[in-house]
């Protein structure tokens, strides 16, 4: 099934606890239907040294967060993204808002051969 939601996508948080804050898509995950946000739900974790770390420490890095919870952002809002199939077989992501569709967000698949 195809995701609403892309690597390199800017979106915004609807749900949670980090709900309004925007961010860019640093990886999506489709097994698991989540995305890594770069500056959300970060989390901290103690690193034991190691021969590879002998230093050990504290490292901070984003968590995934479920896709359902993140919506791409046009200008400045978040909107929902519907599908079209273009005339010459190609499948693109629009973005709806008012049941209008406002902006292309790119290709899903492209134009196929005859």
């Amino acid at each position: 099934m195809p995701k609403h939601v892309r690597r390199g996508d800017t979106v915004m948080v609807t749900a949670g606890s980090h709900k309004g804050r925007t961010g860019e898509v640093l990886r999506v995950i489709p097994d698991d239907d989540m995305v890594v946000v770069q500056g959300i739900n970060l989390r901290t974790r103690h690193l034991k040294p190691t021969r590879q770390n002998p230093q050990g420490g504290i490292i901070t890095k984003e968590a995934p967060i479920h896709i359902s919870n993140v919506s791409p952002v046009v200008d400045g809002k978040p909107c929902r993204v519907r599908f079209k199939i273009r005339d010459d077989g190609s499948k693109m992501r629009v973005a709806v808002s008012g049941g209008k569709d406002v902006k292309e967000l790119g290709v899903v698949s492209p134009a196929r051969k005859k």
